[in-house]
C-alpha cells in the first residue's frame, strides 16, 4: 500500500488551519504553527492561491480560505440535500412502480448515482450508489442534458460509444432527442445502455430552476414498455414525473415551471 503524499498532507493542514482559529494568518504564523520552513509554506500557499483555495489580502498579506472551497462545499451540500429530500419520494416511487429507483447528479461527463432504492421484491440486487451512467444513452443522463446547458455541451463534445444496437450516437440525432425530452419533460432508455433493461427519468430542479439531478426507474424492458415494441407505460412516466416534481418542491423549486 502506497504511503501518503507529504505535500498534499501539508496543503490539507494549511487549509484546516485557515478554516479555524483566526481565519486570517500571515506566512510566518502559518509556517511556525505547522512546523514548516517559510519557503515550503509559501510555495504551498502560492499553489493553493492559484487554484482558488486560498486568498491573500493585498493590504496585509494575510491568507484566508478562498471562494473555490466554498463552491466545492456548496456542491457537496447540494448533493446531500438533494438525497435527503428525495429519500421518502424515491421510496414511494419504488413501491408504486415495483421497480428499482435511482437518483443521479452530473459528474465528470456522466451521471453519478447518489441514491438507489431496491426493487421491492425478494430478488438479489446490488447497491449501485457510486456507479456512473452515460449521459448520451441513460434516461437520467438525457434528462439532465436536456435541461442543463453545461451538461448538454459536455455530452455533445464527448465521445458517445455504442453500447447496443439501439444506442443513439450521432450528434444531430442526439440533439433532436434532447429537444424531444425538453418538450415532454422526461427521458427514456429503451435498451440503449444495457440489453434487456429500460429506464424512465425526469429532472429535479432547485430553487434557482437549475436541473441539479434526475430521478428514474429501471426494470426489465417488458415491464417498462407496454409491449416489446410499444411505448413506455404511461403510468410509469406519470409516477416518475410526480416524484421529480415532489423533490423539486422540497428543494424550493416549486415556483418554477416543471414540465
Amino acid at each position: 500500500m502506497s504511503g501518503s503524499i507529504q505535500s498534499v498532507e501539508r496543503a490539507a493542514a494549511i487549509l484546516r488551519l485557515l478554516g479555524g482559529g483566526e481565519r486570517r494568518m500571515g506566512l510566518t504564523d502559518i509556517a511556525s504553527t505547522l512546523g514548516l520552513a517559510k519557503a515550503t509554506a509559501h510555495g504551498i500557499l502560492r499553489t493553493l492561491q492559484q487554484e482558488g483555495f486560498v486568498e491573500q489580502d493585498a493590504a496585509t498579506g494575510r491568507y484566508q480560505l478562498g471562494a473555490e472551497l466554498l463552491r466545492l462545499g456548496n456542491s457537496y451540500l447540494d448533493i446531500h440535500d438533494l438525497r435527503a429530500r428525495a429519500l421518502v419520494w424515491t421510496d414511494d416511487l419504488a413501491r408504486s412502480s415495483g421497480e428499482s429507483v435511482h437518483l443521479g447528479v452530473p459528474h465528470q461527463g456522466g451521471v453519478l448515482v447518489v441514491h438507489h432504492v431496491f426493487r421491492p421484491d425478494d430478488s438479489r440486487q446490488v447497491v449501485e450508489v457510486g456507479a456512473m451512467q452515460p449521459l448520451h444513452s441513460s434516461a437520467m443522463g438525457k434528462a439532465l442534458a436536456a435541461f442543463d446547458p453545461v451538461v448538454r455541451t459536455q455530452l455533445l463534445a464527448a465521445d458517445r460509444p455504442r453500447f447496443t444496437a439501439r444506442t443513439v450516437t450521432g450528434r444531430r440525432d442526439v440533439e433532436d432527442l434532447l429537444e424531444v425530452v425538453r418538450e415532454q419533460g422526461w427521458a427514456s432508455d429503451l435498451e440503449e445502455s444495457w440489453e434487456g433493461l429500460a429506464s424512465v427519468a425526469s429532472p429535479v430542479h432547485d430553487r434557482r430552476g437549475v436541473a441539479v439531478g434526475a430521478v428514474g426507474v429501471t426494470g426489465a424492458v417488458e415491464r417498462v414498455r407496454e409491449s416489446r415494441d410499444g411505448a413506455v407505460r404511461p403510468a410509469l412516466v406519470a409516477a416518475v414525473r410526480d416524484c421529480a416534481r415532489a423533490v423539486t418542491r422540497d428543494l424550493g423549486g416549486g415556483r418554477f415551471r416543471i414540465n
